[in-house]
């Protein structure tokens, strides 16, 4: 399963030239290696092995161009921003693969963008300014506002739901209040950029977000419902299970009175790793648990996975396999 990393980790696994050579290897050696696929070359002189790089997660490789960037540049004007900032702030990045480092840089200053390293001449007022590990990135409101105007609707919709869920989550109660606050908040900033591009968009992200989804697939699961017409949807819905304890279920699909779980790569495994159980152990518990929700509840209960969001049509027909159909208006 990819690796995720964190910004340290990221930083240590980005090897410069000259530590190449420190470390016994000529200039030729490098090149070799490179040629050869066991190092990849990143910004100009630094690079990283490539059996790590291949085990990471999108964000994570991301996240290693980003440091291997910010090592490169001189000037000191760069901002880094958009996607780059997003992986900085831990931000998903469902089904999106960067293919360059973005930074803003001041409004009237020159300098280009070159392979691996986009530039955008923007306005970037202080506030809109963090420093992450030693990195100067955009500020979350800011990133999230870039990000939900120039990624897919799919992607745009897991990103807000993250932010959302960093602001208004208080342990494990959801505070509707400091979710509005959050609301009103970009909503001000989409009417300040009004007619700029993708404004339209990250309005109604904006509007549709919410930080109960606990994972990209679940802010996309929903998003796909809506579009299927869908209209009453809970979020982690609470079921009453044995000896007091209380069982929550992704999305509550109230039209058809259904539960839908979304199960992304990993969670069995994450699941075992955390509770200290082997993955077997867990799927059992899991089986137990949807038996106890579908026998009290008497509803149905559907699961997804990561091909059955791709699209509409295709959670429309992993829902149609289930006797389950959209309803009509």
């Amino acid at each position: 399963m990819p690796r995720h990393l964190t910004s340290d980790e990221a930083m240590a696994a980005v090897r410069t030239r000259e530590q190449l050579r420190a470390s016994g290897m000529t200039a030729r050696a490098i090149g070799v290696a490179v040629a050869a696929g066991r190092m990849r070359r990143l910004q100009r002189n630094r690079y990283v092995e490539v059996g790590l790089w291949n085990d990471l997660c999108p964000e994570s490789q991301h996240l290693i161009d980003v440091c291997a960037a910010v090592g490169e540049m001189r000037d000191g004007g760069g901002v880094a921003s958009h996607e780059s900032a997003g992986v900085l702030s831990e931000l998903p990045l469902y089904r999106h693969a960067p293919s360059a480092v973005h930074v803003i840089t001041p409004e009237g200053m020159r300098a280009s963008s070159r392979a691996g390293l986009q530039r955008h001449a923007d306005r970037l007022p202080a506030g809109d300014i963090t420093v992450v590990n030693g990195i100067r990135c955009t500020a979350l409101d800011r990133t999230v506002f870039d990000l939900v105007r120039t990624l897919s609707m799919e992607a745009a919709v897991a990103v807000a739901d993250a932010a959302l869920r960093r602001e208004a989550m208080r342990g494990s109660q959801y505070d509707e209040r400091a979710a509005e606050v959050w609301r009103e908040r970009m909503l001000q900033r989409c009417a300040q950029a009004r007619g700029g591009r993708g404004v339209r968009q990250a309005a109604a992200v904006i509007r549709f977000a919410d930080g109960r989804s606990e994972s990209p697939g679940e802010a996309v699961s929903r998003l796909q419902l809506s579009r299927l017409g869908f209209r009453e949807l809970r979020l982690q819905v609470p079921v009453s299970g044995p000896d007091g304890r209380t069982y929550r279920v992704d999305i509550g699909i109230e039209d058809v009175r259904t539960f839908y779980e979304f199960d992304g790569m990993g969670k069995y495994t994450d699941l075992a790793r955390a509770a200290g159980k082997t993955v077997e152990e867990i799927v059992l518990d899991e089986k137990r648990r949807e038996d106890w929700i579908r026998g009290t509840t008497q509803r149905r209960l559907v699961r997804a996975e990561a091909p059955h969001i791709i699209t509409p049509e295709a959670l429309a027909r992993r829902l149609a396999a289930f006797g389950i159909t959209p309803p009509r208006g």
